[in-house]
């Protein structure tokens, strides 16, 4: 009975380590979903073999392993891998505006459950056909993807979300973006008809390109 169990234990520990080396970071969830016992991670971790990245996340042991600025979006790129980091969040990965989110902002698929995760505090917004996919960008950070929005699309969702952030922020973006050419228009355009706030961002377009 002892030999089965170890065996046993053995083996999850194996497929754990081995999604790990795919993808860099584990949740406790994903061991969750492939039938593995969470024991197997304690184990892991008291043997060496895994450390604790954040609160039901885990990753390879590694000196060299460097924690950039960005950390929490690695962690949250994890947490909710169908997820794309959005306004607030976006707008301080592009370095745009003065805003210092408290909590990490990101859009889901509409009909996605939002991961419950302590760390990092994370906030959703629901989003559906091309305003989700359209203008994703692919960052690799610490080793991991990290979806995020692009400028424009960040700006847009700006305005489209602005009674949730505020228009005083959208038009920070919309100006700074602008000022430091960062924003093709015709991306702007494109995205804000399918967001359907053209009507909205268009008198304040017109107005910085006069």
């Amino acid at each position: 009975m002892y030999t089965l169990c170890h065996m046993e234990m053995q083996t999850d520990a194996d497929r754990i380590l081995k999604l790990v080396e795919e993808s860099g970071l584990v949740h406790v969830r994903d061991v969750e979903a492939k039938g593995i016992h969470t024991q197997a991670l304690t184990r892991l971790v008291r043997e060496g073999k895994l450390e604790r990245a954040a609160r039901g996340l885990y990753r390879l042991p590694d000196p060299d392993y460097e924690i950039t600025e960005h950390h929490g979006l690695v962690l949250g790129a994890s947490a909710a891998p169908k997820g794309v980091v959005c306004l607030l969040s976006a707008l301080q990965f592009h370095v745009i505006g003065t805003q210092l989110p408290r909590k990490l902002w990101m859009a889901l698929p509409r009909g996605t459950r939002a991961p419950r995760t302590d760390y990092p505090p994370m906030r959703f917004v629901c989003m559906s056909g091309e305003a989700f996919t359209m203008g994703i960008e692919e960052h690799v950070l610490e080793g991991q993807i990290v979806r995020v929005y692009d400028v424009p699309k960040t700006v847009v969702d700006c305005f489209k979300f602005r009674n949730k952030i505020g228009m005083d922020v959208a038009l920070e973006a919309l100006n700074e973006s602008w000022r430091e050419r960062r924003l093709d228009l015709n991306l702007v355009a494109r995205y804000a008809r399918v967001c359907r706030v053209w009507n909205v961002m268009r008198p304040y377009l017109e107005a910085i390109t006069a």
